[in-house]
């Protein structure tokens, strides 16, 4: 507020000024906000840093169709790296954001897979997931249309059908429907990089 008091000489306006965080914090989760100065001039630049601050974005290593999130280890037991402060990140922000590319060595491994071979961030702390294909929004979703919505807009196309297909029978062979899994065919996208260097069937 200082700066501002330095700035502005006419003082009625001056009651009209609020801190960066202030304005940030009125603006409601699923706002759309445009902002904009001519020339720069008026341009509110401290609030969108105030918003970012309100964001947690952390990378991922796989993400299962329920949204849970490996961001540690490779094929469930090789560790990549360690898990910094992704969690208190996760736990401690307006909106948690996981991003990864959807394909990783050349489309031989799928970013989204059936489960997670291992799980840092479990589904309740995470609310989007990221890749070049699209933007899933899971916040207030079910684990069933959280499945669909990681399915149809984040996973590679080329994986896609082979998700789908899974997903579709998971819902028929499953023991319970909450998060229908298939306990045999869970894991077998890293199973079959494994055996053979591609998730890819042959």
């Amino acid at each position: 507020m200082s700066k501002a008091a330095g700035r502005i000489r006419n003082q009625a306006l001056l009651g009209r000024v609020m801190p960066a965080e202030a304005a940030a914090a009125l603006i409601e989760p699923g706002s759309t906000v445009g902002m904009s100065g001519f020339t720069g001039s008026g341009y509110p630049k401290s609030v969108p840093v105030a918003l970012a601050h309100r964001l947690a974005m952390n990378g991922l290593i796989e993400a299962d169709i329920y949204g849970n999130v490996n961001s540690t280890h490779i094929m469930g037991s090789r560790i990549q790296n360690g898990i910094g402060g992704s969690g208190d990140f996760a736990r401690n922000t307006l909106i948690s954001i996981f991003m990864t590319p959807s394909t990783a060595k050349g489309a031989a491994i799928s970013a989204i897979v059936p489960h997670a071979s291992h799980v840092d961030h479990i589904t309740q702390d995470v609310q989007v997931i990221v890749t070049e294909q699209e933007l899933a929004d899971l916040r207030g979703l079910s684990p069933r249309r959280r499945a669909r919505v990681i399915i149809d807009t984040c996973a590679h196309p080329t994986y896609r059908p082979l998700l789908q297909d899974y997903y579709a029978r998971a819902l028929k062979g499953s023991y319970g429907l909450q998060s229908p899994m298939l306990l045999d065919e869970g894991l077998s996208f890293h199973q079959r990089y494994c055996d053979t260097g591609s998730m890819l069937p042959t």
